[in-house]
């Protein structure tokens, strides 16, 4: 059966790469890739590290483009896909513009739409913007709801989502995580190698969230008191790409001695990087679910978080965008070993590196009537 995988951004590449690889192993599918572009530099070194050849790319992105814009244009391109040619099932994940136009492309052209990582929710329409009402308005379009965690299955059920499509597999985040991490110390970029043979104590930051903009300043005010206050500490921040960010990011920060502003990594350096790490500070989704793997701890700069269940555990803390909060928790992390133990090695509450797996026999369940997959289940 023919199944397209719809992506456009560098975190749906990491999470639909498991699953790709496992349809292509499996007899019974034959996976396709459209990738829109979203994310245009960071999503072709994700196609190179998954060793992933798109059968189709949209190439939707213009410089500084609305979000509306963005939207059409993933729509009307995977649309136009579709009609030309058939497939069974579409395959979309998480929650950005890709994922909602591709979703609504599918129901349009009535093919059945699975949904990876179905379920985060924080219950505050803004929070995340606007990825929040992305994945509710993707749950009212999928036909197969591939959720992390119990936790976001209960989200879906309490909005009404038929439970017999719900499926708990993990995050295939760890899959992806799980087949780098093994090699990842081979791509350390130099600034790291270096860092590591001063005996630094290393933070990696990363903050571009879009509702976060206006809070950039706080943050970087943050790090600027952090390196100043213990002198062993170097942070690494990877800036994304976009201008809005960096505008902001670079006068703030770029003459400080022990702050390190670099392009972003792809996504193995990016992962020897954290490996690297005594701690993460960061505003991104990925990074809550890999860090427990990796069993270190990170503060959320986020007033809420889709992923409580690694707050529950207690590897993640929302630390939001006040400076002193940030300090605060920065500074007990620094100098209180029980404490910094207790959140580096809390049990991995998203995944044990079999959710591709899982995904695909789901699709076997839904397509072929093959038996229901076991659930993931958090080790609590």
């Amino acid at each position: 059966m023919k199944i397209l995988l719809c992506f456009g951004t560098r975190p749906e590449a990491v999470k639909l790469a498991p699953v790709y690889w496992s349809l292509k192993q499996s007899p019974d599918f034959q996976p396709a890739v459209l990738v829109t572009g979203q994310h245009r530099e960071m999503l072709d070194q994700m196609l190179q590290v998954f060793a992933i050849q798109p059968d189709y790319d949209l190439a939707i992105m213009v410089d500084r483009q609305p979000l509306a814009d963005t939207t059409a244009r993933a729509l009307t391109g995977v649309a136009a896909v579709l009609q030309a040619e058939p497939f069974d099932f579409l395959l979309v994940q998480g929650d950005t513009q890709t994922t909602l136009a591709a979703a609504l492309a599918g129901y349009y052209a009535g093919v059945p739409v699975g949904h990876v990582e179905a379920g985060l929710r924080t219950g505050q329409r803004r929070q995340p913007f606007p990825e929040e009402l992305m994945r509710r308005l993707t749950s009212q379009l999928a036909e197969l709801h591939l959720s992390p965690t119990t936790h976001a299955r209960a989200n879906l059920l309490r909005e009404g989502i038929d439970p017999a499509t719900i499926f708990v597999t993990g995050n295939t985040v760890v899959d992806a995580l799980l087949s780098i991490a093994q090699r990842a110390a081979q791509y350390s970029t130099p600034l790291v190698a270096e860092l590591q043979r001063q005996k630094r104590r290393i933070i990696a930051l990363t903050a571009h969230r879009r509702e976060n903009w206006e809070h950039l300043s706080d943050i970087c005010h943050a790090v600027r008191h952090i390196v100043r206050t213990h002198r062993d500490v170097s942070v690494v921040y990877p800036v994304h790409l976009n201008p809005a960010v960096r505008e902001m990011v670079l006068p703030a920060l770029q003459h400080e001695p022990n702050v390190h502003l670099i392009d972003p990594l792809e996504y193995a350096p990016m992962v020897a990087l954290m490996q690297a790490s005594f701690l993460l500070l960061t505003d991104s989704g990925g990074i809550q679910e890999e860090a427990p793997a990796l069993h270190r701890p990170v503060l959320v700069l986020r007033q809420v978080t889709e992923r409580p269940e690694g707050v529950i555990a207690g590897t993640l803390e929302l630390v939001g965008t006040d400076p002193e909060r940030i300090t605060s928790a920065v500074h007990r992390l620094l100098t209180d070993a029980e404490h910094y133990q207790r959140m580096a090695s809390a049990p991995n509450p998203y995944g044990d590196g079999h959710a591709a797996q899982r995904c695909v026999q789901a699709l076997r369940h839904r397509l072929l009537g093959g038996p229901r997959p076991e659930e993931f289940i958090w080790p609590v």
